[in-house]
Parts: structure tokens; sequence; C-alpha cells
């Protein structure tokens, strides 16, 4: 297991952790949460043995194997496959050994080692090791062809899901895993969901994304008020725990500081009284006695609001026959190619359409958002928008457009030039950027404060129509939330790519998928979806061995973009009912047989 015991720890001049004790058993899925700069990164670094307590001690089994994702990758020349393997470190000190014996001169003894590590790689699984790895970059988004490039043509988050990729090949007892899912697409997130419900050792992980936790977790650990407190149970669990700790406390405070009226008053009244001196004194001691209880205090909320467009065009855009794709110019002759990627779009936006955008990663979800933005000109068809048309985005890697070398208030002033400072200071208040931080240079902001900075812009924007390409990759739970509240609040038109279950849930009413170059509806909800996912590989995976029209009839099928009709809608969704239980039907024996092959 593993044990705090009166630890405290200190960064500079800021106490991070006072008396905390805590046990973690063997097995436990650990959810660890708190506020930004509430230590969580520093409570890693203790148990990696990088940072050392100020007092006290963390143990845990000195044979345990810990496993964690490296920060930093350099730009190997090494196979992204071989490097996923690197991750298994036992193997890899094994294949070392055999190296280094198969060199020396021929012996007895040196055969009988050479037999034993050949018995101890089989005991390590060495003989499928490769399709373990394999196994692992597919379900984290890579294909095969990429799998046999160098680290060093990936770019930095792909070069982090390598590094996931490496600490869950390791066969560890412990792994701790700081925001996983942060540079994953929603497919890879639903299949590390279902790989880490599997692990076998302790898993202590740092995640804002509480589907992500609900699905995982089986234990809470809360920093709050430098200390930690165990909770059992996911995440909302741990809510309705801690709300109902909340009430508790502030029940348990009333009744003390009534009790502390009463002793007080008693005492002033008759303190100077001959009669009631020995009564008073004793109430006197009986006051000094009572502790002093620290309420409980839930985290400031952060919220904010989009304020009412100023106008609402209808149909906002219309896209007819559109391809959506990139056009590059030759350095040779100067010829242009074309790449499409979406192709033969036919979508219209209406006003208080709310759209969850789905597909796997690279099938040409932000091809399609930065087309629509007017990013990338469509390579073929019409696209036409609305009178009035005021668009908000927020790319995928909006934090680095930021000019870092400026402040909150530059970037607010930059797109509002004619608008009084103050008004600018008020607004940029509500966002959390008070006094000195709203001149201050962001470079040193966290990702999650400049994030909320781009929120900010948008919103003072006023958009009819919010574009939004990933946008909690850099927030916290709290900011999150907030984001949520406001999103379902909006009064326009709103068009979503996110990984965050809960925002999507929350948020958007419908969803369309692109999927095999094509946009099309898609008739479900997110588990929906998982279960498509998962139809789909099985379909891909038996493709090879399939004639082409079991091809065509093993793959989800394009239908077409649906009109809205209230008579048909009802026996749409009972078939849609049908299907999707046919489809469970089919899966069940194959479940059942994956089962058994695991076991």
């Amino acid at each position: 297991m593993i044990r705090l015991q009166q630890v405290i720890l200190a960064r500079g001049t800021k106490p991070l952790f006072d008396s905390v004790d805590v046990t973690l058993n063997p097995g436990d899925k650990i959810g660890l949460i708190g506020s930004n700069g509430a230590g969580k990164s520093s409570l890693f670094a203790m148990l990696r043995g990088e940072l050392h307590p100020d007092q006290g001690s963390i143990e845990f089994p000195a044979k345990w194997q810990l496993a964690h994702v490296a920060q930093e990758t350099p730009p190997l020349e090494r196979s992204a496959i071989d490097y996923a393997i690197d991750g298994d470190i036992a193997l890899r000190k094994l294949e070392a050994q055999l190296a280094e014996l198969e060199a020396q001169p021929e012996s007895y003894d040196n055969g009988i080692a050479i037999g034993e590590i050949y018995g101890a790689l089989a005991d390590a699984d060495a003989y499928t090791v490769r399709s373990r790895g394999e196994q692992l970059l597919l379900g984290l988004g890579f294909t095969l062809d990429q799998m046999e490039q160098s680290v060093a043509s990936f770019s930095g988050g792909w070069r982090m899901r390598l590094n996931l990729a490496q600490a869950l090949m390791c066969k560890s007892d412990l792994l701790l895993l700081d925001e996983p899912t942060n540079h994953l697409d929603l497919d890879a997130i639903i299949w590390l969901e279902d790989w880490l419900k599997r692990y076998a050792g302790t898993l202590l992980i740092i995640s804002h994304d509480r589907d992500f936790l609900d699905g995982v977790v089986n234990v809470v650990v809360h920093i709050d008020e430098r200390k930690l407190k165990r909770y059992s149970g996911n995440y909302s669990s741990f809510e309705r725990q801690r709300a109902a700790q909340l009430i508790l406390a502030q029940g348990t405070i009333e009744k003390q500081n009534r009790k502390r009226a009463h002793l007080q008053s008693f005492i002033d009244r008759f303190a100077a009284k001959a009669s009631k001196a020995k009564q008073a004194q004793s109430r006197i001691k009986a006051l000094a006695r009572m502790e002093e209880l620290a309420p409980l205090r839930a985290a400031a909320e952060f919220s904010f609001e989009f304020r009412e467009p100023l106008s609402a065009p209808n149909p906002m855009l219309v896209m007819e026959d559109v391809h959506c794709g990139y056009r590059t110019e030759s350095k040779t002759d100067h010829s242009f190619s074309e790449k499409t990627i979406v192709s033969d779009v036919k979508f219209s936006l209406q006003i208080g359409q709310r759209i969850g955008l789905l597909g796997v990663n690279g099938a040409g979800k932000s091809t399609l958002i930065k087309t629509i933005v007017g990013d990338i000109a469509p390579l073929a068809g019409t696209m036409q928008t609305g009178k009035g048309l005021s668009i908000g985005y927020f790319a995928q890697h909006q934090v680095e457009m930021l000019r870092h070398d400026e402040s909150p208030l530059w970037h607010l002033a930059h797109i509002a030039p004619n608008v009084r400072e103050q008004e600018l200071r008020n607004f940029l208040g509500g966002f959390n950027f008070p006094g000195n931080m709203v001149t201050s240079p962001i470079a040193p902001f966290s990702g999650g404060e400049k994030a909320r900075l781009a929120l900010a812009m948008i919103v003072w924007q006023r958009p009819n129509l919010l574009l939004l390409d990933e946008p909690t990759n850099h927030l916290d739970l709290e900011t999150r939330e907030a984001l949520t509240e406001a999103l379902a609040q909006f009064e326009g038109t709103l068009v979503v790519v996110s990984h965050d279950r809960h925002l999507l849930r929350a948020t958007t009413d419908q969803f369309i998928i692109v999927a095999d170059g094509q946009l099309q509806p898609f008739d479900g909800d997110l588990d929906d979806y998982k279960n498509w996912l998962y139809q789909n590989k099985l379909a891909k995976e038996a493709a090879p061995a399939l004639p082409a029209k079991a091809k065509a009839d093993a793959l989800p099928q394009a239908k077409p973009i649906p009109v809205a009709d209230k008579a048909n809608d009802k026996e749409q969704r009972r078939q849609s009912a049908d299907e999707r239980q046919k489809l469970a039907a089919q899966r069940k024996p194959i479940e059942t047989r994956i089962k058994r092959l695991e076991e």
C-alpha cells in the first residue's frame, strides 16, 4: 500500500501540504483532484522520488515497478513502435543481457545462461511484445504506417501519445498519469478508459475530465486546505459526499456559535456576581477549551455567460457539394496540388442548432471547421453565409496564437480599440484577471489562464455562431463547468468538437459525424458512438478477408442529412432502436469470446 504520514511540503514560500496522513490500498484506481497549484504534480514528484517532503514520510513497497508519462521526448530516429516497446524496461534489460552473452565465446556455462535468458524472455511475453505495442499505438490513434516512422517526425502532441504508450507498455505496479487525455481525441479516450479499467496495478491519475474519472476511478483523493482527504467511489460520488460534508459542517459551526454565544452571555451577566463567580469561571474555561471549527469551504465558483447575439441570420450558413481540404504549391514548378479530406458536403446551419461534431482522429473535423470559418477555402462547391453572421472561433491550438509578450488588457484592446480601458478591465475582472494580472505579460500564465483569456475575447465579440474545436484542453474542472453552463445558456448556434463527454451531453442536442471522407448525421448518443467505434474497428480488422460486397455491408452506411419531419420521427427512432438491438445481439458472442481469450 501507499502510506503518507505527517507529510509537510512547501515550494518556496508557498506551503502545499501540512501534516498530511492518507493510506491508499493496492489495486485502487485513484483520482487526484484539487485546484491549480494545490500540489497535485508535487505529490507525483514525491512518489517518483524527484522531490522529498520537508517532514514526514511517503512509503510504498520497494519492489514495486513505477511507471509515469515522460514530459519530454527527444527527437529520436528510433521508430515509434520500438520507442513504445522501450517502455517494457524488464524486457529490454533481458534483450541487452542476451546480446551481451551471445557476443561472448561459446562455453557450457554461457549456454546455460543463454538458455535461462530465453526462458525469462518467454515469461516476459517477448514473443508477443510487438503485437502488444501495435495494439497500444492503434488504440492511441496511430496507423500501422505511422508506427514505422521516426519519433522525430511527429509533432509535440503525438510525441506525448508515444510517451503515454511507453508508460502503458511498462509492466508496472504503480502507474502515475498526469492529464493523460489532454492530447487525445474522444475515440482514443474511450479506448484508454477501457484499458485502464483492466489495469491490474495501483493507478493514480490527475484529470479534469469528469466523465473519464467517473469511468475509471474507484477512489478520489481531494487536495484542499493543504490536506489530503480520501473518498470512496468515483468523481460523481465525491461531489455528493463533498456537498453533504459542506452542509453538515455549516450546521455544526452554527450550533457551536449558538453555544459560544450562550456561554458568553452567562459570563457577561454573572462574572461580577460573587454568588455566580464559580459558575462563570467554569464557563470561561469551557469557552477557552472549545475548539474553533474552521468552516469547510467550497472553492470560489467561477462563472461567466455569453452575451446575447446582436443579430440572428437564418439560415446562418449553406454548403452545397463542398470539398474540404488543402491546396499546396510545389516549390519546383509552382504548380498546385489538392488533397481532399471531406467531400460532397451538403450542410446548412439554422439559428439555435446545437451540434456535436464526432469522428475519429484525422477524419477531418478540424478541416471542416476551418472551412466554415474561412481559414481555408473550399476546393470545390459553394458556401454561402447569412447576412450579419458573426463567428466566435476557438481553435484547437488557440492558446498558442496569443501574443505571449502582451497582457490580457492589450489582447482585448486590440479587438476593441475604441472602448474605455476601465470597461475592458471590468470585463476581464469577470474572467478572473484582477489587479496587476490584467496588465502583466501572459507568458508565465498557466494553460488554463491563457484559455480563459481566449474565451473572454470570444465572449466580448457577441457571436451568433460558436465554432469550438477542443475548447477544454487546458481548462481545470471548475472552468470546464463554467464553460459548460455558459454554452448551455448561449442563445446562438453552436458547433463543438470536444473529447469532454460531459460538455457534449450538456450543451448539444444532435450529432453529426465525419467518417470515410463524408459528413453524415449520427442518430444516437455518445454510448451509441462508442458502439459505432467498436463496430467500425471490427469491420476494418475483418475487411481484408471479406469480398467487396461483404466489406460494404460490414461498414456503417452513410445516410442522407435528415429533413425535419415530425410524422416520421417516431418511426425512425424505433427503427434505429431495432438496429442497435440487432447489433448488440451480434456483438454479444464476439465479446464473450474475446473475454475467454483474454482470460
